[in-house]
């Protein structure tokens, strides 16, 4: 019998964009108390709804400004919606933003403790994986160094290496992986691959519609925070590309 892990209902997300450029603390407070701070409207996201299957690979496309992102956010617990209500059932690991959940201060060892923390490692598992981490993300050299140091594909080399290394429920990839060399990329679909084969619900969004093909079973179309198309990967990726 087929599960339902993710359900969104009805979702959407709206910001307040402000028209001007408010330079200093004081100034905003100003302008607040003196009913001067004026905003734009901005929805991000129009009354999206789909659920998503366990050991589904689901892929998010779209151009860019499409809600892809914001989306994921919302999946992963990072934003609230506006409106509207999803339910997650299981662990997620998400990769959202290259260097999220680091502190540009402290070296990559220390970095895989702090990570792996926010993500609910226990400090014995980080202990016990902490070799594989850093030989899966190739950094090694590096593993005394701070991270603000790092390039963005080191980034995302370990963030992906720490997030990956135990098997949740759900991975959410966001385009991180695009910003590492192609052997990497190589590497993450790999695992990415072995994750799907033991269960592990996979999200992904990428502007690499060959990835798309090769590892989702459903995709979603979002063209200005609205589903334009959703259902089976290689139908709505042929109407994407036209």
């Amino acid at each position: 019998m087929v599960e339902t892990i993710i359900n969104v209902e009805h979702v959407t997300m709206k910001f307040n964009l402000m028209e001007e450029k408010v330079d200093t603390l004081k100034e905003y407070v100003v302008k607040l108390i003196k009913g001067k701070l004026f905003y734009n409207e901005f929805i991000a996201l129009h009354d999206i709804s789909f659920t998503i299957d366990r050991g589904d690979i689901f892929g998010f496309i779209g151009f860019n400004g499409a809600g892809k992102s914001t989306m994921l956010k919302i999946l992963a617990e990072v934003l609230k919606p506006t409106q509207g209500r999803v339910t997650v059932k299981g662990s997620i690991a998400p990769l959202i933003e290259v260097g999220a959940g680091f502190d540009p201060e402290l070296t990559a060892k220390e970095n895989i403790f702090l990570n792996g923390a926010i993500l609910g490692h226990s400090k014995k598992f980080l202990e016990k994986h902490f070799d594989a981490i850093l030989d899966f993300a190739a950094l090694r050299d590096f593993v005394n160094v701070p991270v603000k140091n790092f390039s963005s594909g080191m980034y995302a080399r370990l963030g992906f290496a720490i997030a990956t290394e135990v098997r949740p429920d759900i991975l959410i990839v966001d385009e991180v992986l695009s910003v590492g060399d192609y052997k990497f990329q190589e590497k993450c679909e790999k695992r990415i691959q072995e994750m799907i084969n033991n269960g592990t619900t996979v999200i992904l969004v990428s502007h690499d519609i060959g990835m798309i093909r090769r590892l989702c079973n459903k995709v979603v179309w979002l063209d200005h925070g609205r589903i334009k198309d959703i259902g089976d990967t290689e139908r709505i990726c042929r109407m994407y590309e036209r």
